[in-house]
């Protein structure tokens, strides 16, 4: 059988309580980059939603990193958070153009997250995917989007996301709807619901079925149990799968990734 490749993660690396927990006490935080992309197989860079980067800092986080090691990159919220999407060309210009070439072979998906009040408007949203290249400056691109508003769940933006061979990101939140249904050549999972009472964020049968999960993902199956909001079967071909553990209870996050990595041997 012919499996995709699975990536385990984190959201960013500078974390002051990972301190002593994850990495090692007295570890420099010059080297906390070099430790976490040794720990997991992928990193989901989140400063850049805020600010940008510059391009010395892309090809210096490629350098620290393993080979194979993959970085998502969230982008910039200037692209997301706006009334009219269709109006974001200039913005989505402005963020591929920081220097997230810098990071070569070692880009993963960008991740396009929107705002929990954004509704689903099929125009304008059809119009804003319009605005995202399949290269830039010779790279390839894949894109993730993450809707976090009850209207996209609807058959519409399933169909939508398919024809732009864009992700729908599924997100395990306790505060936003899911949807799983598979839309690109890759599938991007968040695990936001991880919870502090357990030491690796989530239970041991909880980690086992998103292993299980993973594992189906990535031989092109359709894992049961989650929330679809079509009864399509998108076709069976490998994809490469990648899970971050993120938000929730984050001080967990590391251990969550790591645990679920040694399930996935």
């Amino acid at each position: 059988m012919t499996v995709a490749d699975v990536r385990v993660g984190i959201g960013g690396w500078t974390y002051a309580p990972w301190r002593g927990t994850f990495y090692p006490d007295g570890l420099p935080q010059k080297r906390e980059l070099e430790f976490a992309s040794s720990a997991v197989t992928a990193i989901e860079i989140n400063a850049t939603y805020h600010r940008l980067q510059k391009p010395a800092s892309f090809a210096q986080w490629a350098a620290t990193a393993p080979e194979g090691f993959v970085f998502a990159v969230k982008a910039s919220r200037y692209c997301t958070n706006r009334k009219l999407l269709a109006e974001a060309g200039d913005a989505v210009t402005t963020f591929l153009d920081q220097g997230i070439v810098e990071l070569g072979d070692k880009l993963g998906p960008i991740l396009w997250q929107f705002m929990a009040t954004k509704k689903f408007d099929p125009e304008d949203f059809g119009a804003f995917l319009k605005l995202l290249p399949d290269r830039h400056a010779g790279l390839p691109l894949r894109h993730a989007i993450q809707v976090r508003h009850e209207s996209f769940r609807v058959p519409e933006f399933v169909a939508l996301a398919r024809a732009h061979g864009v992700a729908i990101v599924h997100a395990d939140s306790a505060e936003y709807p899911a949807i799983a249904d598979v839309s690109g050549d890759f599938v991007y999972v968040r695990l936001e619901n991880a919870q502090e009472g357990h030491p690796q964020g989530y239970s041991p049968a909880a980690l086992d079925r998103w292993a299980e999960a993973a594992r189906c993902w990535s031989e092109g199956g359709r894992p049961e149990g989650l929330p679809y909001v079509t009864d399509d079967q998108p076709p069976v071909v490998p994809r490469e799968t990648y899970i971050f553990m993120i938000n929730g209870a984050k001080v967990r996050a590391p251990a969550a990734a790591t645990a679920l990595l040694q399930r996935l041997g």
